[in-house]
């Protein structure tokens, strides 16, 4: 990516204060983004209940937030060195707040899927600024130690945010219902856009970066049109309309290739696709987040619909993952230098034995299944998650040339959100098309033995990708 031009933060004269306050306002941004993320898997019944839409809705609730998001992440990077990232970053934070409101008085499931969809494009828009930012304003001996806090602060706040949905949807604060779960990003956003717009540092950009949107629209039209066939199919059976969308997607796919190719600022540098370490993450990356992002909606819809929890008990059974995921988070940081590679097959080993003393449970017990007996499996499938989090992708770029770190960085998370979207579709898919899933005890067991029988197979599939990846991380600079 290009640099930006000018800038008015000079990391030798800004106050520590006034960094960390900088740092806050990044990560703030990031956390809402993560909060909007998940709030969905446990708001998903509610809200089905109240505007209909059936399982397609619910599929549609995280997989719109996720595509918008990771079609669009790479295009507002480049935005942002074109345009200066601070009027970026604000644009991002105030569309994603707005969007957040649009959300909340959505009045029908196409209102609503459509302002998940804005929510994703603003906060595509925001997220890609903060490294950047923050990059102009930490000096080089300290910039690591700031990043450190990412990890166990997005960890820690994948625990308030399902929790945080459960109680306003159990509290129904003005009778508004599931819609308070947006709306209270009026003063979650409001406040961060005033603080942002206070601390910020000016930048100008460079007008010379290059932005290619065909190639960004021909990924979105490959992605929606994948999504739709999973989730068009899932629900009505695999007729014409979702058999012609797969084909489209494949079609717009095709094109999309072509395009990376033949363009002079592809989205992903070609010379990052023969790097063997850097594919292998990539894939690696899309089999995992979307195993795990399929496991935790499942698993909401299963402790809701099948086990008859509220959404705060359900909230607090998701809770040890979360749990899990901040206490690994912290401890991966420490010794992915050490561990390399090993460390990414370790998270996913923990990860699989989690799952598989879930599915135990499950076809052992069934709807009977205890809400203490998934504590431990849950907690030790959070362990594994937050040994992968943090390292699948840093391990993937530990060969590659400093000129392509900018790419790799943007593609990566990219794809780590298409995953995302992709797997909440199709696992939710697996649930709701087994058979007699919702009809009995014995039918609700199946659904969700049969998604964890996938989200295992897949998270099999990214053990044996390991060993193609890098050895070693790249040092990180003092």
């Amino acid at each position: 990516m290009s640099t930006l031009t000018r800038t008015h933060a000079d990391p030798d004269t800004t106050s520590a204060r006034r960094r960390w306050a900088v740092l806050a306002v990044v990560l703030a941004a990031s956390v809402l983004d993560l909060i909007d993320a998940t709030i969905t898997n446990i708001a998903a019944p509610a809200i089905t209940e109240d505007l209909g839409g059936g399982k397609s809705l619910v599929q549609w609730l995280g997989a719109s937030y996720a595509l918008a998001l990771g079609v669009l992440l790479v295009v507002g990077g480049r935005l942002g060195d074109k345009y200066g990232r601070r009027r970026l970053f604000l644009t991002g934070l105030t569309g994603f707040t707005l969007s957040s409101i649009a959300c909340g008085l959505a009045v029908n499931p196409e209102s609503l899927v459509l302002a998940r969809l804005t929510q994703g494009a603003f906060g595509a828009l925001l997220i890609p600024q903060g490294f950047g930012i923050l990059g102009t304003v930490f000096p080089r001996n300290e910039i690591g130690k700031a990043f450190s806090v990412f990890a166990p602060a997005l960890g820690a706040s994948s625990v308030g945010g399902p929790i945080l949905a459960g109680f306003l949807l159990d509290a129904d604060i003005l009778g508004l219902g599931w819609r308070t779960i947006f709306l209270i990003n009026i003063v979650l956003g409001g406040c961060a856009v005033i603080a942002a717009a206070r601390l910020l540092p000016h930048d100008t950009g460079d007008p010379a970066t290059t932005v290619d949107g065909l190639e960004s629209a021909l990924l979105g039209a490959t992605m929606l049109g994948l999504l739709y066939s999973l989730i068009d199919g899932s629900e009505h059976g695999w007729t014409r309309a979702p058999l012609l969308c797969m084909a489209a997607a494949a079609a717009c796919f095709a094109l999309f290739c072509r395009r990376q190719l033949r363009t002079p600022h592809p989205l992903i540098e070609p010379s990052l696709l023969k790097n063997r370490g850097f594919t292998s993450g990539l894939i690696l990356g899309v089999a995992f987040f979307a195993a795990v992002s399929g496991l935790l909606y499942v698993l909401s819809l299963f402790l809701q619909h099948d086990l008859g929890r509220t959404p705060l008990h359900a909230a607090l059974g998701l809770m040890p993952i979360s749990v899990g995921i901040v206490i690994s988070s912290f401890a991966s940081y420490r010794l992915i230098a050490r561990l390399g590679r090993t460390l990414v097959l370790i998270g996913l080993c923990v990860t699989l034995l989690g799952t598989a003393w879930l599915l135990t449970l499950v076809l052992a017990l069934g709807t009977a299944t205890g809400g203490w007996a998934l504590v431990p499996p849950a907690f030790v499938i959070g362990l594994g998650m937050g040994a992968c989090f943090g390292t699948i992708y840093t391990i993937a770029v530990g060969d590659i040339n400093p000129h392509e770190a900018g790419s790799a960085s943007g593609s990566l998370n990219a794809v780590q959100q298409l995953a995302n979207g992709i797997g909440a579709a199709a696992v939710t898919t697996v649930y709701f098309r087994s058979p007699q899933s919702g009809g009995g005890a014995d039918g609700d067991a199946r659904a969700m033995t049969n998604s964890l029988w996938v989200v295992a197979a897949a998270i099999a599939v990214s053990c044996c990708l390991v060993a193609l990846l890098p050895r070693r991380a790249q040092p990180l600079e003092d």
